[in-house]
């Protein structure tokens, strides 16, 4: 049997991903990534940085793409629990605009992959959280995108925070401008999302 349990989706290339976790009353083990494993089960990536982040509750960061450099995703919360989404926005995509969402969390050890062509971010529903997460390519500033957060066309159903309001949720400036799938469609934006 492998270590990792490969969960579709309601889009093509998602996944959520159940690692085998060995406990006892000590604690518990558990591998978070391993190529030939990842490579048996269909996940034939090649990770070049791990990213990690802290953030507060009911802090929401994304939606965020790279119009080149495009990254593909394999996330997941090592304290707190988050809600991660991901967006389609593969040209050609039968889902192209549709999201898929699921709640990640220290508990529960599930990861989510996220192929490249996807908008991506997640929304604190803890306390605090700490998110990390590999990536096929490096960041790269000068290519950075994002899509609106709250884009009724997309229609995210954002979990509830405790004790928040949609409106009050903790949004950086240049989260809270990005465009709308609309506004973005115009553009030539999509032209290297693969």
């Amino acid at each position: 049997m492998g270590k990792f349990k490969k969960i579709d989706t309601s889009i093509e290339g998602v996944y959520v991903i159940e690692p085998t976790v060995f406990g006892d009353n000590r604690g518990y083990f558990m591998e978070t990534y391993s190529k030939p494993d990842f490579d048996e089960i269909g996940l034939n990536y090649n990770f070049v940085q791990d990213n990690q982040s802290k953030s507060k509750k009911g802090v929401l960061r994304g939606l965020h793409f790279q119009k080149e450099n495009t990254q593909a995703k394999l996330v997941r919360c090592l304290k707190g629990e988050v809600f991660d989404v991901a967006v389609d926005l593969r040209p050609g995509s039968k889902t192209y605009g549709k999201w898929e969402g699921v709640i990640i969390s220290e508990e529960n050890k599930k990861m989510f992959m996220i192929p490249r062509g996807f908008a991506h971010g997640f929304l604190v529903l803890s306390d605090e959280a700490e998110f990390a997460y590999k990536c096929d390519d490096i960041y790269n500033h000068e290519a950075e995108g994002g899509l609106k957060w709250n884009d009724s066309e997309i229609g995210i159903k954002w979990p509830e925070v405790s004790g928040m309001k949609q409106e009050e949720y903790l949004t950086s400036e240049k989260d809270s401008n990005w465009p709308t799938l609309k506004e973005l469609r115009n553009t030539d934006l999509f032209k290297n999302l693969k």
